[in-house]
């Protein structure tokens, strides 16, 4: 796993740094209006205005996709920490201690995609939407 911490919050990690970074955008393009910059100021603010607004829609973009994905998601238990998690694909990690999980029993962690407070911990999903007889 080359992710340190799980799949869905890096997707919103993503989604959070093109959001600020397009806000930044368009602040900066806005300085060549406040400072009266001229024609080229203007220019320059047009560019940045246009270039900030498509990162916030690419951000929207992906906060859109990591909402849809949350979705279906797998919600379990982590062993480690006893919160409860999300967990996409066979391999992910736990959003809040970071433990790696897995439903593959064949998984193992090699030293690149190990830390080492990191153990593989094999489990099975909750599947509380499945009722059982008392």
């Amino acid at each position: 796993m080359r992710f340190r911490s799980s799949k869905v919050n890096e997707f919103r990690l993503w989604g959070l740094a093109l959001t600020m970074g397009g806000m930044l955008l368009m602040i900066i393009g806005l300085a060549g209006i406040v400072f009266d910059w001229g024609k080229a100021g203007r220019i320059a603010a047009v560019i940045f205005m246009i270039i900030g607004m498509v990162t916030m829609l690419v951000s929207m973009g992906i906060y859109f996709w990591a909402g849809m994905l949350s979705t279906s998601a797998i919600a379990l238990d982590c062993p480690e920490c006893g919160r409860r998690t999300k967990m996409l694909g066979k391999t992910d990690r736990c959003m809040f201690c970071k433990t790696i999980l897995t439903v593959d029993p064949q998984y193992q962690p090699t030293a690149e995609n190990e830390t080492a407070a990191a153990q593989a911990i094999p489990l099975e999903p909750n599947r509380d939407h499945e009722h059982k007889p008392h």
